[in-house]
């Protein structure tokens, strides 16, 4: 989605590492979590993040804005896009996931889903949704995909049929603008579209189990305003995030820790 707002300023420090198992928090009990920051690394300053994973030790990433959107594979320690397939100006990029060795890019208002083979980059094929497509993740088994709304849809990591629908709530609200996904430890990772916020999703209830504060990683590069936090990939073998937002020139590796009462 194309907004663009400022990042917030720094917030407390985290005082010890929070369990990411599933019984992690009751079913009354909500987290609440900070990014601190393990590593920076750089990024580029024109890619409008939309969607972001991580693979076998390379970054992948999906870019929007109109006649700008693209998918590619990009070097995390220099930035550098080592391979990039341009989408057609009349489709705006969205969100991404691996399903086995293939991409599938979600697209903001054209309803296409476009699986590309993850090595060569090649259009494998196309599949038809529904609604608006904002993120998208994989968690062995299903697609995630959201659109704007505060609901989940779920669907077949092969025919991209819709399967069935989860409503995500925080304290029995519903939790609007959910938007970049990434399904991890068992949880779904959601950012909010305009805030700093990432929460942790049961993915069997909906219930938001943890939130967590992203602010002050970037506000500002030399002056100019950057786009909002927008881009969550999870590193397993470190169990770390990859955190980075739209237009930012940076990337940040991160862990979720408690923050102070």
């Amino acid at each position: 989605m194309p907004l663009l707002v400022a990042a917030c300023a720094n917030g407390d420090e985290p005082k010890q590492a929070a369990s990411a198992t599933p019984s992690a928090a009751t079913s009354t009990d909500v987290l609440r979590l900070r990014a601190r920051v393990v590593s920076s690394f750089p990024h580029d300053p024109q890619a409008f993040t939309q969607g972001l994973l991580w693979f076998e030790g390379k970054l992948f990433e999906s870019t929007g804005m109109w006649g700008r959107s693209s998918v590619r594979r990009v070097d995390l320690g220099t930035g550098m896009v080592e391979k990039k397939v341009d989408l057609a100006s009349s489709l705006f990029g969205e969100g991404l996931a691996r399903v086995g060795g293939s991409l599938l890019q979600l697209t903001w208002q054209n309803g296409r889903a476009i699986r590309y083979d993850i090595e060569s980059f090649d259009w494998l094929s196309e599949h038809a949704y529904d609604s608006e497509g904002w993120g998208l993740c994989h968690d062995g088994v299903d697609m995630w995909r959201s659109d704007g709304s505060s609901v989940l849809r779920i669907h077949d990591s092969t025919t991209f049929a819709e399967q069935g629908r989860v409503e995500v709530r925080l304290h029995g609200e519903p939790v609007e603008q959910l938007n970049e996904l990434e399904c991890a430890e068992g949880w779904i990772y959601a950012n909010i579209l305009g805030s700093d916020e990432i929460v942790r999703i049961d993915p069997g209830s909906g219930r938001v189990v943890a939130v967590v504060d992203a602010s002050g990683l970037l506000a500002f590069d030399e002056g100019r305003a950057v786009g909002p936090l927008n881009g969550i990939a999870y590193r397993s073998e470190a169990q770390t995030f990859l955190l980075t937002g739209k237009q930012w020139p940076k990337l940040f590796e991160v862990v979720f820790v408690e923050t102070p009462d």
